[in-house]
């Protein structure tokens, strides 16, 4: 597969210890007691995982975490009684007390589910012959929400697809992807809307099917959208307003001396169309990095038009 429109891969195993309660059902004493012991547990198995007391938190650092993909919304927005394991090279990051005891998270750059898959089972594997996390031979896995139940497993990727999305053929491509049980989202998962051609793509059903029957159907459905979207791009390369959008996104960019993240996504994945076409020669790994860098969490800037001029220098300095 040329996968240079998936920008990475993520796989998430949601767990909870067995004979005890859910987060939401707990106390903060008990919810303290189940950080330190996961914690302990955690570090003597893997000493690279560092810890990260959610309440220590400010709202910016939280904001950035988020807007590296490594919490969810719903962690940096509710951190009371949570905690994180986080590696040193972000390849790891495990979410405590979010909405199940524990969100296991590996991910990978690029289109790399079997990798992410390796690692994930390591790792929980791992923890499971410690801690014991709670399991039903009828339903699998047990957690908070009924839809994680079975393997308790979300496989994601984060695809680029600007030519469906231009072409305006994407509504019907997602109506066809929840059709075979996938779900698509916003760069940030759940409740999220998609910018810039981006989207999430992962699994809905975790029950009836296992982690590889899972990991299969998705390979799948990503070879089937990557050739739709590669014969579009065929088709339209040769347009002339087609190039010229991808070629005045780059010149915005490589110019501009302010400007919000909502038009910087937008111009970046123009300019990202345009690599992945073969009409402009940029380094991919470098833009995919700059849609993190930009977000106004990571910034680092807290007046909005700060921001905003941060932003543009960041993106000029970039493409020189």
């Amino acid at each position: 597969m040329n996968s240079s429109n998936i920008l990475s891969t993520r796989i998430r195993f949601a767990r909870n210890l067995e004979s005890t309660p859910f987060p939401a059902k707990l106390s903060p004493e008990k919810k303290k007691e189940l950080l330190l012991k996961v914690k302990d547990t955690a570090k003597s198995l893997f000493p690279n995982l560092d810890y990260i007391d959610a309440m220590q938190l400010t709202t910016s650092q939280a904001g950035t975490l988020m807007e590296e993909r490594l919490i969810s919304p719903e962690f940096a927005n509710k951190r009371e009684g949570a905690g994180l394991l986080l590696s040193k090279d972000k390849s790891i990051a495990i979410m405590l007390n979010e909405e199940d005891h524990l969100r296991i998270q590996t991910f990978e750059k690029g289109y790399a589910l079997d990798k992410a898959f390796k690692r994930a089972v390591e790792t929980e594997t791992a923890l499971d012959n410690e801690l014991k996390f709670a399991y039903s031979k009828e339903l699998g896995y047990l957690t908070h929400c009924p839809t994680n139940l079975g393997t308790g497993m979300r496989a994601s990727v984060l695809v680029h697809l600007p030519a469906l999305t231009d072409s305006g053929i994407i509504n019907k491509t997602l109506s066809l992807i929840s059709q075979y049980g996938f779900a698509v989202r916003g760069i940030y998962g759940e409740g999220t809307r998609s910018e810039g051609g981006l989207y999430q793509i992962s699994n809905q059903i975790s029950i009836g099917l296992t982690e590889e029957e899972i990991l299969e159907r998705l390979g799948e459905i990503l070879e089937k959208i990557e050739e739709n979207e590669t014969n579009l791009r065929d088709k339209y390369k040769e347009n002339i307003e087609v190039q010229d959008r991808i070629f005045r996104a780059y010149g915005i960019l490589s110019n501009a001396r302010t400007i919000t993240s909502k038009e910087a996504v937008e111009l970046i994945s123009k300019v990202r169309y345009g690599v992945e076409s073969g009409l402009l020669k940029l380094d991919l790994e470098n833009l995919d990095n700059l849609l993190v860098s930009i977000q106004p969490y990571s910034l680092g800037e807290k007046e909005p038009h700060q921001r905003d001029i941060k932003r543009a220098q960041i993106i000029r300095n970039s493409l020189v």
